[in-house]
């Protein structure tokens, strides 16, 4: 059952892909129209899972589960994540590489293995005020409050001395 993102409770679950580059307009309209399907008709066991998506920054598709109503199952997820690769395949992306860093610089979303996060922290290129996007948040309370973050705020801290 599809609901809105913004109206599932705090403790609902969430998954975050990040893509290695920004969709277009049209990707991100055909993309929202497969998660309308795909959400629409998601399941656990038979039973309807009430969950919603947000598109963000043109780069994140982050899925919202409320397992008040019912929770996701192995196989449930198993789909989650097949469609999430079909995605992939589709439309000649990366969103399931958790091995890579987004932050920002500016009005822009910069995007680089971790590696090269790593390097740039060294070389004080990025910094602890540097605005991170911590995709190991797995609440939408944990997204509204520590997704978006400065880097001294999340795992990313390790990096920047």
């Amino acid at each position: 059952m599809l609901v809105d993102f913004n109206t599932l409770p705090d403790e609902s679950r969430v998954w975050i892909y990040q893509a290695n580059r920004s969709f277009t307009d049209k990707e991100i309209e055909e993309i929202s129209s497969r998660l309308d399907g795909f959400i629409e008709n998601w399941t656990a066991h038979g039973g309807d899972l009430e969950a919603g998506y947000s598109i963000k920054y043109k780069r994140f598709i982050i899925i919202g589960l409320n397992q008040n109503l019912n929770k996701a199952s192995g196989c449930s997820i198993d789909a989650s994540v097949h469609f999430i690769q079909q995605l992939e395949n589709d439309y000649q992306v990366d969103l399931m590489d958790k091995m890579n860093v987004s932050y920002k610089q500016g009005d822009f979303i910069a995007y680089k293995p971790l590696l090269d996060f790593k390097k740039m922290a060294k070389e004080k290129a990025v910094s602890k005020n540097t605005i991170v996007f911590n995709n190991l948040v797995t609440t939408v309370a944990e997204f509204n409050e520590n997704w978006e973050v400065p880097a001294s705020e999340s795992w990313h801290s390790r990096f920047i001395k």
